[in-house]
């Protein structure tokens, strides 16, 4: 049953609520803070990504599931909200730096990167026949020595972060980043950070079959996931 407030202006992504909102992408929004609590911060030492898993069925294999993607050798992108529109969009970002290697002959930047993605996010707010894409991206790498990190949102809008959670656990996340956070954090101590955010949102123990991470050194300016053996030594250590 439709209240006064959303009758009929969720029915077209085109249809602008009078209170100047297109409900069909505050839905995706409410996707996105329904997902898996994802984080992501850089520091002097480089970026790190670190993503929630559930094993939602006793029989799920969580070996299987991969959160963090490799764009390019540089570039790190995860996602918190509907994973197969998340899985479109990697392959999108994918293919954005093939071609840019290909035409200019040097590595995307993670900025020029996000805003391509966030051109698809953004047109897809404004064509009948379709809907948002109901996921929020991180997008983390290192340009030129310089670590680099964006937070893409289903309306198309992206902005820069030092550190940002997303996902069902973010508001307790970034409330917890928030005072304890310092851009001067070695990589190590950065990726401590994230696990302890991460650690007071997950239900139960945290355990390195719960969470995957990712790191991307301004020294190499390459990614590089963790091993289960190396997130139990930093969980140790928290």
């Amino acid at each position: 049953m439709f209240t006064p407030s959303t009758m009929g202006y969720d029915r077209a992504i085109t249809i602008f609520s009078p209170d100047g909102k297109l409900y069909q992408v505050e839905y995706a929004f409410e996707a996105v803070r329904r997902g898996w609590t994802t984080i992501a911060a850089r520091g002097k030492g480089g970026v790190v990504l670190a993503v929630e898993k559930r094993k939602v069925t006793p029989l799920l294999d969580l070996l299987s599931i991969e959160k963090i993607f490799k764009i390019d050798d540089h570039i790190g992108m995860t996602f918190a909200g509907l994973a197969a529109d998340g899985r479109i969009l990697i392959d999108y970002a994918r293919l954005l730096a093939i071609q840019h290697k290909l035409t200019y002959d040097e590595p995307i930047s993670v900025e020029v990167l996000t805003k391509k993605i966030c051109d698809i996010k953004q047109s897809y707010t404004q064509h009948a026949g379709v809907r948002p894409f109901g996921v929020s991206l991180l997008i983390g790498g290192v340009d030129d020595s310089s670590p680099r990190l964006f937070m893409t949102e289903p309306s198309g809008q992206f902005m820069g972060y030092y550190a940002i959670a997303i996902g069902s656990g973010g508001q307790l996340a970034n409330e917890f980043l928030e005072k304890n956070y310092s851009y001067d954090l070695s990589l190590d101590d950065l990726l401590i950070l994230l696990l302890k955010a991460l650690a007071r949102v997950i239900e139960g123990e945290l355990t390195p079959s719960l969470v995957e991470v990712a790191v991307i050194p301004v020294e190499t300016g390459v990614l590089r996931k963790l091993t289960p053996e190396e997130i139990e030594a930093f969980l140790k250590k928290i």
